[in-house]
């Protein structure tokens, strides 16, 4: 049996690392979501907002600072923000893949597909 060379993934939708199945063999190239969840929700006008919104949040604050995923579900549902808290947070891992920022945790940097619990999002550093 043969090992693929590339086996994991990052989810285009929730921004989780997907790990190499036996039953993505056949295509596993095409492969872009982690679940049948992630595929029909696919990436939403309303999640690129969210991903515009966390850069721009981040961009007017000092290089150091960082900003909760809350701040830009406020920013942009007003009264209904709390629906947007996972929206955000799969926008926030969508953008640490896309090298554009860090998620951590008590100041340190976390993997974004296991970070549990409060998390903060900073400007990626190098």
């Amino acid at each position: 049996m043969a090992v693929h060379s590339e086996s994991t993934k990052t989810c285009a939708s929730c921004g989780r690392e997907m790990q190499w199945r036996a039953k993505w063999a056949k295509n596993w190239d095409a492969v872009k979501y982690c679940s049948d969840a992630c595929r029909t929700r696919g990436v939403t006008t309303q999640d690129r907002e969210l991903e515009r919104t966390i850069l721009t949040l981040l961009a007017n604050r000092a290089a150091t600072s960082t900003i909760c995923p809350s701040d830009a579900a406020r920013a942009i549902g007003g009264e209904e923000w709390r629906d947007l808290m996972e929206p955000a947070r799969r926008a926030a891992r969508r953008l640490v893949v896309a090298g554009e920022v860090d998620i951590t945790q008590r100041g340190q940097v976390v993997d974004p597909s296991t970070a549990k619990g409060p998390i903060r999002i900073r400007r990626h550093r190098a």
